[in-house]
């Protein structure tokens, strides 16, 4: 299980020059259309461009020194694939990264800048999961999963411990939930720093394993969900992560395609943010309706900006 004390310990090494403190920024008109005090906290401005790196760095930092020699192999549809490959070159510990092949073409370009070896797959012809165990054998390589890991989780859990501390009072905190490393870790550090801050999940709509394992109190999965939030197509929670989640947050809530991206357009045009659809998730939700917060003072969690531009722009 992951505690207050490891976001602690993972926000110690991340001191320093290691992650940014990424900034809470506001804006009157998202406060005008919710009817909310809204608080964004802006992991798009995050090294590498998502909060990944906090999670990538913190279980990289803690590898023994025979598996730092032997390098590490990870699978990720981009962010956290950039994540591992900046913290391998930090540290000096080689960086294997599986991507599928219709991973975003701005994702898989910095991946391979920061100096990591891609092996790409056919999302239609095997798994990741399934790829990486036969290349970890192979290679003796040990896996570092894009989420479920408890260093992970603590290293993502200190950008809501940022936030409660930088903005006090809060009434809810809305995060993007993909595979729910940043939800839980998120969570764990709201619980401890303001108790009566309602945390809640956000998904798609057609990825919403999540959110029914959390109602339902059963592992859910989603079969390679048709969503723009290609952050969130992971196909369920994981043996660490649902735990925590349905130990810490609240609720959840899901949202269509057309909010996500009314959130994207919202906060590219209001707050001249950068944003990848899947780091509106958690907008959307309050945007459109799905998390009722008038009068309330919301946090609210950008998880990353890597946006392919040219998608961006059929948003």
């Amino acid at each position: 299980m992951v505690f207050y004390a490891d976001v602690e310990a993972a926000a110690a090494r991340l001191a320093d020059g290691v992650a940014h403190r990424t900034p809470v920024m506001t804006s009157r008109q998202a406060n005008e259309v919710t009817g909310a005090e809204v608080f964004f906290k802006c992991e798009n401005l995050q090294r590498t461009g998502a909060f990944k790196l906090r999670g990538a760095y913190n279980a990289l930092a803690q590898f023994s020194d025979e598996q730092q020699a032997r390098g590490v192999l990870t699978y990720s549809s981009g962010n956290h694939a950039q994540a591992v490959a900046l913290a391998g070159r930090m540290l000096g510990i080689r960086a294997t990264i599986i991507m599928p092949s219709d991973a975003p073409a701005v994702k898989r370009a910095a991946t391979e800048g920061y100096g990591a070896e891609i092996v790409e797959y056919d999302r239609a012809a095997t798994t990741r999961e399934a790829l990486a165990d036969r290349l970890a054998t192979e290679r003796g390589l040990p896996v570092l999963p894009p989420y479920d890991h408890p260093h992970v989780v603590a290293g993502q859990g200190t950008a809501g411990q940022e936030l409660c501390e930088d903005v006090p009072g809060l009434d809810a905190l809305l995060v993007c939930c993909g595979g729910g490393g940043l939800l839980g870790g998120c969570a764990i550090a709201a619980k401890a720093l303001q108790p009566d801050c309602r945390v809640v999940g956000v998904e798609p709509e057609r990825a919403d394993d999540a959110a029914r394992s959390f109602r339902t109190g059963e592992l859910h999965t989603v079969a390679a969900p048709d969503t723009i939030a290609d952050g969130a197509r992971t196909p369920s929670l994981g043996e660490v992560t649902f735990p925590l989640v349905r130990e810490h947050a609240d609720a959840f809530a899901t949202v269509s395609e057309e909010a996500i991206a009314a959130a994207t357009r919202f906060l590219c045009e209001r707050l001249k943010l950068v944003v990848e659809p899947t780091g509106a998730l958690a907008f959307a939700a309050l945007l459109d309706g799905a998390v009722e917060a008038e009068g309330q003072r919301v946090g609210v969690t950008i998880s990353g900006g890597n946006a392919d531009l040219a998608r961006l722009g059929s948003l």
